[in-house]
């Protein structure tokens, strides 16, 4: 039976939705019934100050209007009787249109009719020139039927202020209504949140415990151990990592092994440059031809120096040794060097006198100078000097092999350069000025000092007619274990 994949991400979405569903729902509603009732206060009120405004107009303007046409101040189409009469019905006809059953309004409108009627005979008794006394007692009318509509127009303040607090009422009604609905809602909101929590535990719980435990057996050397497959989509692809992270852990513990190998072999093959039978019978050479000159002292000298360089080149079989038995091994292939080649060869050791108590990858300096005699100087007209430097630099050693030798062309350096950022051997055949095989030994100092350090770089060469400088930095702090 195929079993249903489910999402964490999925079921947090969904109880997103699900609760934002529940907490916006009652807001939306109490807005909405919020805003209809001010609706209903707003037009209410903006009523009543309409008809408060119409009340002077009909119970002082229009009479006073009409009394000044009356007393002949003036004629009656000058008063504004007229305009203010027809002003009043317009206004009284929109308050009807807003609120069509207000009786009130509705009998004060007609009564404006009324009132219209009795301002027309006036005009028309001025008019025909009648005697004032008839105009006197239309006024009169028109003061009664004001009087008459000021009274209907404070009966509709009052109905409309009774209408306010009817509202009023039911909005207490109504907000205490909502208040105890949102409170259920938040009530059944914290239920479905907490049965939610409990799912999305168990959601994530169970494929975490069994993540925990196969990466402790794997954390303890079970490379066999396996993760099940989740149906929980996040989790599945994270034990499918698990498993391929296990898969391919077998893997490098296998191509560890064998980069061991190979660095053993780097090792071997750098132990056997060193001991290169034609250094060993130059120097034996030399030795001999001193002790035919009857130079006893000076065949003394070689001796040790050549047994100085064997014994800190095998080191009882370590790895590291010191920055000053470092010194001592370069200082005996130097001596016997310029015994050799006399004074064609000139050299100068400057290194920190603090250093030489630190610890050192053995073998990093002389294969750099014995490139440097026969690539630079065996081949450069007049000899040349041979300078070996090494300072501290925050945490790092700095140490550099100069030589003033005849150089590379920037072809040759591009090429060695490139060799050394791959990190391989150079091609069978490349050479360096005057000298076969020159990148072999480079190489296997590079090499060495990339995977002992395990630093991503090693050496660094610059070069120009003024001849050759080759540099490398090592970390101070290099663990003690290793050096055993």
């Amino acid at each position: 039976m195929k079993t249903e994949l489910r999402s964490v991400a999925g079921e947090a979405s969904r109880l997103t939705r699900l609760l934002s569903l529940f907490l916006i729902l009652p807001a939306i509603v109490s807005l909405l019934i919020m805003l209809l009732y001010a609706s209903i206060f707003s037009r209410s009120s903006a009523r009543m100050e309409e008809t408060a405004a119409l009340r002077p107009m009909v119970s002082k303007t229009i009479p006073t209007q009409i009394w000044s046409a009356v007393s002949g101040r003036e004629s009656y189409a000058a008063c504004g009787a007229g305009e203010s009469i027809d002003e009043v019905k317009v206004r009284l006809d929109a308050l009807l249109h807003d609120n069509p059953n207000q009786l009130e309004l509705s009998v004060a409108r007609r009564t404006m009719e009324t009132l219209g009627s009795y301002a027309g005979e006036i005009s028309k008794s001025m008019a025909e020139g009648r005697p004032v006394v008839e105009s006197e007692a239309l006024l009169d009318e028109v003061r009664s039927v004001a009087s008459l509509i000021e009274d209907m127009l404070n009966n509709c303040i009052t109905a409309e202020a009774e209408l306010l607090a009817s509202t009023n009422r039911q909005l207490s009604r109504t907000v205490i209504l909502i208040a105890i609905g949102e409170f259920v809602v938040l009530l059944l909101v914290v239920l479905f949140s907490e049965s939610m929590r409990k799912r999305m535990v168990d959601l994530i719980e169970t494929p975490i415990a069994r993540l925990r435990e196969t990466t402790s057996q794997l954390a303890a050397g079970d490379l066999s151990a396996r993760i099940e497959s989740s149906n929980v989509v996040e989790m599945k692809e994270l034990t499918e990592s698990v498993n391929v992270m296990a898969d391919r852990l077998e893997d490098l513990i296998e191509q560890n092994r064998l980069k061991q190998e190979n660095l053993k072999k780097a090792e071997l093959r750098t132990l056997q440059a060193q001991v290169n039978p034609h250094f060993l019978y130059n120097t034996l050479d030399t030795i001999l031809w001193q002790a035919e000159d009857e130079n006893s002292e000076e065949v003394i000298h070689l001796t040790k120096a050549l047994s100085d360089f064997f014994r800190i080149s095998l080191s009882s079989g370590r790895d590291w040794i010191t920055i000053e038995q470092e010194i001592r091994h370069l200082s005996g292939y130097l001596e016997i060097q310029q015994t050799r080649y006399r004074d064609v060869l000139r050299y100068q050791i400057d290194i920190d006198p603090e250093m030489k108590t630190g610890i050192i990858l053995k073998l990093l300096l002389q294969p750099l100078v014995e490139n440097a005699i026969y690539h630079g100087i065996k081949e450069h007209r007049g000899g040349g000097e041979i300078t070996i430097t090494g300072r501290i630099e925050g945490q790092d050693y700095l140490f550099s092999v100069r030589d003033t030798g005849n150089g590379m062309q920037k072809e040759q350096l591009e090429k060695v350069r490139k060799s050394l950022c791959e990190g391989s051997v150079m091609p069978h055949g490349t050479e360096f000025p005057g000298h076969s095989g020159g990148g072999f030994g480079l190489h296997n100092v590079d090499q060495r000092i990339r995977l002992y350090y395990g630093i991503s770089e090693g050496l660094h060469i610059d070069s120009d007619a003024g001849g050759t400088v080759v540099w490398f930095r090592v970390p101070m702090d290099v663990n003690r274990e290793e050096k055993s």
